[in-house]
Parts: C-alpha cells; structure tokens; sequence
C-alpha cells in the first residue's frame, strides 16, 4: 500500500494546533512552563526564524542581481521603480482610510471597562519611537538609508532597503559589460539564486517544527484571558483584514485579470507559516519563487517584494489605522474629520520604510497618535492582544505584495498568461490529489 504524503499546508496545520493546545496546557502550569519554554520551546523556534534569515540576504541579492542585469535598461527600470512605489502608496492609503472608516462605524473602544484591561509594557517601544522621531526614519533619513556605506554591514545587518540599492546598481553595472565578460559572473549569481531556492525547499522541512515551538510560546505566555476584554477589538481587526483581501485586493486583481482566490490557494502554504510566526521575512523567499513561476519576470520579482517588505505591509497600516481610533474611544476622545485627516498623512508617511524596527506598528503608532491629541498610554492595554492581531496582518502583507508582483508586472505587459494557467492547473491538480 502506498503511504499517503501530508502536505506541507497540513503539516504547519496540525503543527499549530497541537502548539496551541500545549500553550493552552503550559498556561495553565507555570512549575513546568518556564523550563520548556527555556530549554526546548524558545531555541525549537528560535532555529526557524535564524535559517531563514539566513537565506533572506542571499536570496534578495543573487535574485536581483540577476533579474535587474536581464532588464539591463536603467530606464525602463526606473519605470518599474516608479509604479511600484505608487502603487503601494494608493493601496496603503486605502487601507488607512478603510481602518479608520470601520473603526468609526463599529466604534470598537466604545463600551469598555478600562479598569477589566491589563496594561503592558512598552518602555521599550518608546526608546525605539525617539529615534523614529528624531529624524533616523524621517523622509530625508529614509532616502539617505538607502545608500549603505558598508555594503557587508547592511549585509550584516540585513538592512533590506540598501541591500536592494546596491543590487540594482550592481545589476545594472552588469548588464552594461560586454557579453564575454558578463555572462560568466552573471551565471554564478544565476546558479546562486537557484541554489538558495534549493536550500529554502531544506529549510522548509523545518518549518512545521518551528511553527509548533512559536505558537506553543506566544500561548502559553499570553494566554486566552488577555483577548476577552478586547474581543471586540480582535474580531473587528481580524474582519478589517478579511474584508480588505477579499473586497478591496480582491477589486484590484480582477481590474487585472486575475482571481485574488486563485492567488490565496497558491499561497496557502506561505499563509499559515506567516500566520504562525508572524513574520513576514519567514515567506519572502518562498513568495519571490512562486511569483516567478506563476508568470511575473524575475527583475519585477526579485525587485516589488523586498521592496514592499518595507513599503506595502497592508495588514499593518490598516491595523493602526483602527488601533489609533479604538484608543481614542477607549479615552472618550471624539475626533474631528480634521484630526483625522492628518491621522491619515501622518500614518502615510511613518508608516514608511521602517519594516526593520523592532515593533514596527507600536513604533508608528507612539510616533503617530501624538500628532491628534490620543494618549499614548493607551497602547500599554492593546500589547497584550498584539501577537494575536500580529499574525493576521502579517497574513494580509503577504498576500499584498504577492499581488503587488503580478499587478506591475500586468501593468507592463511582462505577465506570461500561458506560464500562469499552466501554474494554475498544476496548484488545482495537487488539490485534487490532496482531496482524493
């Protein structure tokens, strides 16, 4: 008899439930807890998160490299460039005024008992949001990031925003050599690229493991206690992000041509991991590869996700959207269509290229809710809930930016619609075998 193989889907699948259920038990055994979590669940998890950053560097560089030589014309390029980024600014900005829109219809704050809330922790957010503030992720501080004096320290660093400049600077260099010289070094990046992909397929064999150990930490730290104060919050957040994929991305990939379905069963895999450990950097290399092979080229590829790690993190900009009224009507604050008018270009604009902080949705909201008069305090009874709310979003900028990659490349005519249908049977045919 044939052994039935379980999918790598199912896999992160049972992996989450039974880390679920072991956090549910540790929870509620704090004498056994601390020793698991220390000795076996944190390094369990800790393993996952290194190899992949690990791979993510290697990949963005030696991708781009490749995809951007390809291109070869700074011009047409610079295009791309230009697309991207206004793109991802309009789509941000709906989801900006989306969150804010819902937060006011269904008033989330309205209602609560604050004394019934647990306050959390956030000092260290705050020493993060001074440097926000202070002008290292200012508009002028984002565009001097993007030149790395050390290319090996943002390599180091992983600093993804220089990373990417150089690689299109490199690429395009290389692209401009003459034949015999560049294909040489043009094939080592190419079998480099390839290489990497083959160690993400090792990697990923890892990954329900992974999953397992981090989920099973987040629950028995947290806890089911914390989301009952703020379910209305949870559910109107987890709904937001619902809506947007389905509704709004979904009303961007039929302008274009495509099924935003479609786009959620090939990423299925990539969704539950993001969803599990909250980590978008978990997924890049896996979504660069099925874009590929779904029918974007590889300069549109390797150069929209990396960069919409930075600037096209839906699930997060439409969250703090929310976040930002639901404290605002926990304080009884009634804001005026003016404050929130500059709510929304406030949180347009340090929503930006600071993927990389540490907390990134906490730094933006400190950096944010100031500007209209919201306590910042507030955000002390929301951390407690944030982990939760966290792997949702992280959920949505995924599926985000993989839809980014196919709507530019539609946008300049490169999407191989023949590459695509035959990628689309072959996702619909292993879901028959899985079903069968």
């Amino acid at each position: 008899m044939k052994k039935r193989k379980i999918s790598l889907a199912w896999q992160i699948l049972i992996a989450l439930v039974i880390g679920i259920a072991l956090g549910a038990f540790l929870h509620e055994h704090p004498t056994e807890k601390q020793w698991l979590i220390v000795n076996v669940l944190s390094p369990a998890g800790d393993i996952f998160i290194r190899l992949i950053k690990m791979i993510v560097v290697p990949i963005v560089i030696t991708t781009l490299v490749v995809g951007i030589a390809g291109v070869g014309d700074a011009k047409k390029l610079g295009r791309i460039g230009l697309k991207t980024i206004l793109y991802f600014e309009v789509v941000t900005t709906v989801a900006i005024i989306l969150g804010i829109t819902l937060a006011n219809v269904f008033q989330p704050g309205h209602g609560i008992d604050m004394s019934t809330l647990t306050s959390v922790d956030i000092s260290q957010y705050e020493k993060t949001t001074e440097q926000v503030q202070s002008g290292a992720h200012s508009l002028v501080g984002t565009i001097l990031s993007l030149i790395p004096p050390n290319i090996f320290d943002a390599m180091a660093k992983g600093d993804m925003l220089p990373l990417i400049f150089f690689s299109v600077l490199f690429g395009l260099g290389l692209s401009s050599l003459p034949r015999e010289q560049r294909d040489p070094l043009l094939n080592v990046f190419r079998s480099a690229s390839e290489t990497m992909f083959k160690v993400t397929h090792m990697i990923m064999r890892y990954a329900p493991v992974g999953v397992f150990a981090l989920i099973a930490v987040t629950v028995a730290n947290f806890g089911f206690a914390s989301l009952w104060p703020l379910a209305k919050l949870v559910v109107m957040v987890y709904a937001a992000i619902v809506f947007f994929a389905l509704v709004v991305l979904g009303l961007v990939a039929r302008v274009c041509g495509l099924r935003v379905s479609m786009l959620i069963r090939i990423l299925k895999d990539e969704l539950i991991l993001a969803y599990s450990t909250a980590s978008s950097e978990t997924v890049l290399p896996r979504i660069i590869e099925k874009m590929e092979a779904y029918g974007a080229p590889k300069a549109i590829t390797s150069f929209v996700v990396p960069t919409g790690y930075s600037f096209n993190l839906d699930g997060s900009t439409l969250y703090q959207s929310i976040a930002a009224i639901f404290i605002a009507q926990l304080y009884g604050i009634d804001l005026t269509i003016g404050q929130e008018v500059v709510l929304v270009l406030t949180l347009m604009l340090t929503s930006k290229g600071i993927a990389g902080v540490p907390g990134v949705s906490f730094v933006v909201l400190l950096a944010t809710l100031g500007s209209v008069g919201i306590p910042l305090e507030g955000l002390a009874f929301i951390a407690g809930v944030d982990r939760i709310l966290d792997m949702a979003r992280t959920a949505l900028n995924v599926v985000g930016n993989a839809l980014a990659v196919l709507v530019i490349a539609k946008w300049e005519g490169q999407f191989d619609e023949k590459k695509a249908r035959s990628y689309e049977s072959q996702i619909r045919g292993l879901s028959a075998k899985a079903t069968n």
